[in-house]
């Protein structure tokens, strides 16, 4: 049986136009912006209709005031899902970025450090980010197989999602990816001839609600180009 994953990425967060390290302490939700956001990407999905039966949203404050907009436009409930949550910073949480930077430098080649070097003490390394992420993701297909599943996520957890459908480890090349805030990406999972789970990427970075806005960098979402919108969802 096949099952459709939509990940759909935060409306812009406060931390996001800062920027700042936003974890649970970090996090100050939505701007004004990522309100208009979350509400464009409503009535997108109140006329689209894409039939989904279960709606799940990371726990942070950015995403579950997305999934308030969201829920309108589907008619459900939005479960909290700690494991859909973004990279735990640990101590870094709340510290911009160049400050982060110079009180937790990191260890390793790259940006972030090694691989299974935490961010901070007391947050996730990316390896750790990985198997977490990935864990919930292969939970929530599993768990509604042959249905339709939407998740209220963040930048990094669309990038964990790459590397869970291909297949790649916290010590290979990183998947550059710039998801736009209130973007869809949807996924398809299925099981093939031999047993082994299989997955299908149908559309990536779905925006074309939002029109001409600009957007912002997020230095907390993965670096990369932003792919065409291709029109309504399948």
């Amino acid at each position: 049986m096949v099952t459709d994953l939509y990940l759909i990425r935060h409306g812009e967060s406060a931390a996001n136009a800062q920027p700042v390290v936003s974890g649970m302490r970090g996090d100050a939700g939505l701007t004004d912006r990522g309100r208009m956001q979350a509400r464009m990407l409503e009535k997108r999905l109140d006329a689209e209709r894409l039939g989904i039966d279960w709606l799940y949203t990371s726990t942070l404050p950015r995403a579950v005031e997305t999934a308030t907009y969201i829920a309108r436009a589907l008619g459900l409930p939005s479960l909290g899902d700690d494991g859909l949550q973004e990279l735990r910073p640990g101590d870094a949480d709340g510290l911009s970025y160049e400050d982060w930077r110079t009180t937790y430098p990191p260890v390793g080649p790259g940006p972030y450090g090694h691989p299974f070097h935490p961010f901070a003490p007391g947050g996730e390394s990316w390896a750790t980010f990985l198997a977490r992420t990935g864990a919930a993701l292969t939970r929530l297909v599993t768990r509604h197989e042959g249905q339709r599943v939407a998740a209220i996520t963040h930048g990094g957890v669309l990038e964990a999602s790459f590397c869970l459908a291909f297949g790649l480890g916290a010590t290979s090349s990183r998947i550059g990816i710039a998801a736009t805030n209130t973007s869809i990406t949807h996924w398809q999972h299925h099981h093939g001839t031999d047993g082994r789970p299989a997955w299908t990427l149908l559309g990536f970075n779905h925006a074309h609600h939002l029109t001409d806005q600009p957007r912002h960098d997020d230095p907390q979402s993965s670096a990369g180009l932003d792919t065409a919108d291709q029109g309504p969802l399948r």
